[in-house]
């Protein structure tokens, strides 16, 4: 098994704690990344699979894939054990929803809050422009973090037992945590659980091994991980 992963990629790191939770060993290939440039060069093997061009590709055998949420999906179903998903068809369902959740509803307002681990430009009206959009996303994932800490209430996972949608969740908090954020302040149930999962090897070894790419990679994010 390889994976193209990439080290600040959400979608790389989602993918790579599937991986570890499986217990599945594999090969990560690194693609080079910068703050200013991107994933430039691109690598030769992702744009050959990847008709997007993007990072995590991953390949089993003679099999390639592309897209984190159709990777973890293809683990569960050709490495079953230990499972990710429930095996009741309607949390199953509820599972997939929050893998949504994660990736397309919370994803968009932090969109707004990216460019905070890029250095800051000359242009610094440039900077003030974006900083007022990530100040208007805020609400939206501070809205998102009670949705969540309600949906946890009485439950140490989101689906009742540890599963998928909680690894993309977790992913989408943690990113949200990085670029300062709201604070997890104030959501009990969402705390418990963030820290629940953290102590997790399988989080634990993607989350330092994030932030010891940052301090290569990403300029310091004032507020970030505030409680």
């Amino acid at each position: 098994m390889k994976l193209y992963s990439g080290p600040v990629s959400l979608f790389s790191r989602k993918v790579e704690i599937a991986l570890y939770e499986k217990g599945l060993a594999f090969e990560r290939i690194g693609v080079t990344f910068s703050q200013t440039k991107g994933y430039a060069p691109k690598h030769p093997d992702v744009l050959a699979l990847n008709p997007k061009g993007q990072v995590p590709v991953f390949v089993d055998g003679d099999l390639s894939l592309y897209d984190s949420t159709v990777i973890i999906e293809y683990l569960e179903d050709a490495y079953p054990e230990p499972a990710l998903y429930p095996g009741d068809p309607r949390e199953r369902a509820r599972c997939r929803l929050l893998d949504v959740f994660a990736d397309e509803i919370m994803l968009a307002p932090l969109r707004f809050l990216m460019h905070r681990t890029e250095p800051k430009p000359e242009d610094l009206e440039r900077w003030e422009a974006k900083e007022l959009k990530a100040r208007e996303a805020e609400p939206a994932l501070a809205g998102h973090f009670a949705t969540l800490d309600c949906q946890l209430q009485g439950r140490d996972y989101l689906c009742g037992a540890f599963s998928a949608a909680d690894i993309a969740v977790f992913m989408t908090v943690f990113w949200t945590r990085r670029l300062a954020g709201p604070s997890l302040k104030g959501h009990e149930n969402l705390a418990a659980w963030y820290a629940r999962l953290s102590a997790r090897p399988a989080f634990a070894k993607v989350v330092s091994e994030i932030l010891a790419e940052d301090a290569q990679l990403s300029a310091p994010v004032e507020g970030a991980f505030r409680e």
